[in-house]
């Protein structure tokens, strides 16, 4: 998944057991599918080429069960290092922050949630019957991508949708080697944990 058309639209599935979405580019194109394993111990995700799932093009696995504080390793299908996102426990109590690392483990990329007010209150509508059904269109949880100097280069963010369940990535800057493709494997995993918090 490099050298895409942005912006990258992320929409999860309805009726399936797993946590699962598809992966479109600009040109309504599929250009992945991404499942998380269920009943695994400790978490791994998956990214394949289409939803066939013939091609299985990247995993994704924590290195610890169930801490708030994980970090999760990216592999290519050859099995090679790509990096890892780890989410700050403590600091993200309130507001999700997550770090990137590049292959040789150095901190790379921040991404930051930009108003932890919005996924509040999405999250208090989704609870109540009748309402929940148009939360999705309300309230949209926002995160920002940037390098350690402060450049912005990406974003991730809710879009009003049926049941929450479209999220968009915008590409704001020139990527350097290896971010793309570290950007859209972490906000990917980071998505599938802060939907699960709320």
């Amino acid at each position: 998944m490099t050298s895409l058309q942005f912006p990258i639209h992320l929409t999860f599935k309805i009726g399936t057991l797993s946590n699962d979405f598809v992966i479109k580019d600009a040109n309504d194109k599929m250009v992945g599918y991404v499942r998380q394993k269920m009943l695994k111990l400790i978490e791994e995700v998956q990214v394949f080429s289409d939803e066939s799932r013939s091609e299985l093009n990247y995993t994704i696995n924590a290195n610890k069960w169930l801490d708030f504080s994980a970090s999760y390793a990216f592999t290519d299908k050859n099995g090679n290092p790509i990096g890892r996102v780890a989410r700050k426990g403590w600091a993200s109590l309130w507001k999700a922050n997550y770090d990137i690392f590049d292959e040789s483990q150095t901190k790379q990329l921040f991404v930051r949630e930009e108003n932890p007010w919005a996924k509040v209150f999405d999250a208090l509508l989704t609870e109540i019957p009748v309402v929940n059904l148009i939360s999705g269109y309300v309230f949209h949880p926002s995160y920002g991508v940037s390098r350690p100097d402060g450049t912005k280069i990406a974003n991730l963010q809710k879009v009003a949708s049926m049941f929450g369940r479209r999220f968009v990535i915008n590409k704001l800057a020139e990527f350097e080697k290896g971010e793309e493709e570290r950007i859209l494997l972490g906000l990917m995993m980071m998505i599938l944990l802060e939907r699960r918090r709320g």
